[in-house]
């Protein structure tokens, strides 16, 4: 586990296209963190590293959204988990299906989109008092620990 210092939303935005550029069909991610403390920027650099272009903003109020690379490769389905109820209302999004051809990334998700797969990456986002926010990421099943020091080497 390693804590990534970003002081400006520049470094959280370069962050994300760095991991973002890592991820292959099949990747969970969790994003952990209050509010503002950077997760839809986060994913927006996540958007931006895997040639996703257009608008990336929270799905608060449509829970996912898909977004299509512009030319071929992976998509990005981006959920927020705040609202949803249980594990029940996950299984209706069908995530376990986009798992198999596309990259997913829940706000809000620990202790329910994990057991979607053993393998995930949660991503822990603080603002300290000063906005200077902390990174910490958790590999959870093989490859992220390899993949992981790419980013963070």
């Amino acid at each position: 586990m390693k804590t990534l210092q970003l002081p400006q939303e520049s470094d959280t935005l370069e962050v994300g296209r760095r991991l973002g550029a890592l991820l292959r069909a099949g990747d969970l991610l969790l994003l952990d963190g209050p509010l503002g403390a950077g997760k839809t920027v986060l994913t927006r650099g996540i958007a931006a590293g895997m040639g996703v272009t257009g608008r990336i903003t929270s799905p608060t109020f449509v829970i996912a959204r898909v977004h299509e690379p512009e030319t071929g490769g992976l998509a990005l389905v981006h959920v927020d988990a705040y609202r949803l109820g249980g594990l029940e209302e996950i299984d209706d999004l069908d995530l376990d299906t986009d798992l198999t051809e596309a990259a997913v990334v829940v706000e809000w998700g620990e202790g329910l989109a994990d057991q979607l797969s053993d393998t995930h990456l949660v991503v822990r986002l603080r603002r300290r008092d000063d906005d200077v926010r902390e990174l910490t990421l958790e590999p959870h099943g093989e490859g992220w620990l390899e993949r992981l020091g790419e980013l963070t080497g």
